[in-house]
């Protein structure tokens, strides 16, 4: 069986392309990859978060940013489903290269690539201090962050508050679920047992 394998691209040949593009695609630095749609968990879990760190960032010399806006990092182009970053930029610029702080909210689809291979971009590129990945099914997260050089890993939970000391501000993570039609936490009822 044989393949047609599409030409690798440079990033400046994706930048150029995607600008005619109908549809969003991220770049993993060597193809385009075809964005896809959301869950309504997604949407609610993005919307609160970006009202609380609005709301908290505001009058500071940090903004956060939605899926609107691309992130270069090591070679690649992504939209994360949130970001801070603190320096200014052009109202017409379309690409950021200088993210404090990812959030990505996880979905079957996209979990594996989230949790390692943006997870090594990230790792990579020396602006990003935290990566944070929240569960849309459970009050849950993984933050990667960069702690006396090294790139380190914490689980959170529903009574753990989210600490984000590279942008000045502490998120309680279940203010981020209000609102959502949660299952019940397996992990909870074997507890109380």
């Amino acid at each position: 069986m044989s393949v047609a394998l599409r030409p690798s691209m440079t990033l400046a040949e994706f930048l150029a392309w995607e600008d005619g593009q109908d549809l969003r695609h991220e770049f993993d630095g060597f193809h385009p990859v075809a964005m896809t749609g959301g869950t309504r968990a997604h949407a609610i879990l993005q919307g609160n978060l970006m009202g609380a760190l609005h709301g908290r960032l505001r009058g500071g010399p940090c903004r956060a940013f939605g899926s609107d806006l691309k992130v270069e990092v090591a070679g690649s182009i992504r939209y994360p489903d949130a970001f801070v970053v603190c320096t200014g930029g052009a109202n017409d610029s379309t690409v950021v290269r200088d993210p404090v702080v990812i959030f990505e909210v996880l979905s079957p689809s996209t979990a594996a690539n989230d949790r390692i291979t943006k997870n090594r971009e990230y790792a990579a590129t020396p602006s990003v201090r935290r990566y944070v990945m929240l569960e849309q099914d459970r009050i849950a997260a993984t933050v990667f962050a960069r702690i006396e050089g090294e790139w380190r890993g914490a689980l959170l939970t529903e009574a753990d508050t989210l600490h984000l000391p590279e942008i000045g501000i502490a998120l309680p993570l279940a203010e981020l679920y209000e609102d959502m039609d949660l299952p019940p936490d397996p992990d909870s009822a074997a507890r109380e047992t």
